[in-house]
């Protein structure tokens, strides 16, 4: 079994280290707001760090699960950060971080991986981008989509601490590549999610009963995973608790249209979609779940 450093312990972090757990390794987690990892650490017995360098010194693998490149690079840098861990016994003259780890396994995006891949690497440790794709009772259940860019040897070692917290695992190719197909994903995502808003909405104006749409659609062609699991958050906005931000979906899509204008390929419908978020969050609707972009647009409607 392996020691596992698990740092970012928000909606999806905290079932995902429960599993690693789960199926007997050694988890230190850390998180920023401490008293969330002492209380999960209790739970779930697992030990707890003051500091992101103390959760990955002496780490097989450190997992970090974190909102975006912003909050990856709070954890990494700095004299108490992941890298001063992996680096500490280079710096002591007794050995490297060689053998250890790194998976970020949020969203990312390539050019983020890239930035800190040869920083993880200059302290004899590996970086691999696993970010994953489901809910948060797939994470629960273990039954996450991982995508996952790593060197063969790197991807083989984090194979079996990847299956405690994903049923299906796709080895896509070289550190970065997982984060691209991440990005492909998320895509459709919300441009599904922003297109069933409007056509709730119409729908509704039009005079028909919400709940016979939402009905329709999960008996329909459109009837994606999505679809079915995000039932609550459309038919219930008020009482459903947010389980993706529409912050969190525009940042997606900045990566998205980045990475886009990086490669040289025309993404109108992502443009659109990014434009919607932004006028979401430009309402005050930055913290609610994506799914109240069609409250956004009821209260437009309204108007």
């Amino acid at each position: 079994m392996a020691r596992v450093a698990f740092l970012g312990l928000g909606r999806m972090g905290t079932p995902m280290a429960t599993n690693v757990a789960a199926a007997g390794h050694e988890v230190v987690l850390h998180n920023r707001t401490l008293v969330r990892a002492e209380r999960l650490g209790v739970q779930i017995g697992a030990m707890v760090a003051p500091t992101p360098r103390m959760a990955a010194e002496g780490a097989d693998v450190v997992i970090t699960m974190l909102a975006n490149e912003s909050a990856l690079r709070q954890v990494y840098d700095g004299d108490d950060g992941v890298l001063a861990g992996l680096g500490s016994r280079l710096g002591s003259g007794t050995g490297t971080a060689a053998g250890t780890v790194a998976i970020d396994m949020g969203t990312t995006g390539p050019a983020g991986i890239d930035r800190l891949a040869p920083r993880v690497a200059a302290t004899g440790a590996v970086l691999v981008d696993a970010p994953v794709s489901g809910s948060t009772a797939a994470a629960a259940d273990a039954e996450l989509t991982i995508l996952v860019g790593a060197p063969e040897e790197a991807f083989e070692r984090v194979r079996p601490i990847l299956s405690t917290m994903g049923s299906t695992i796709f080895h896509l190719g070289a550190t970065g590549t997982g984060s691209v197909m991440k990005l492909a994903v998320n895509n459709i995502i919300h441009a599904l999610g922003n297109a069933v808003s409007e056509s709730l909405v119409l729908a509704e104006r039009a005079g028909l009963d919400r709940a016979q749409v939402y009905e329709v659609f999960e008996r329909s062609a459109v009837a994606a995973p999505m679809i079915l699991y995000r039932h609550d958050a459309f038919l219930d906005p008020d009482d459903t608790p947010a389980a993706f931000a529409v912050r969190l979906a525009h940042k997606d899509l900045e990566l998205v249209t980045g990475l886009a204008a990086e490669v040289g390929v025309p993404m109108a419908q992502a443009h659109t979609n990014l434009a919607i978020f932004a006028a979401a969050i430009e309402a005050g609707f930055g913290d609610n779940d994506m799914a109240d972009v069609a409250v956004h647009l009821r209260r437009q409607a309204g108007r």
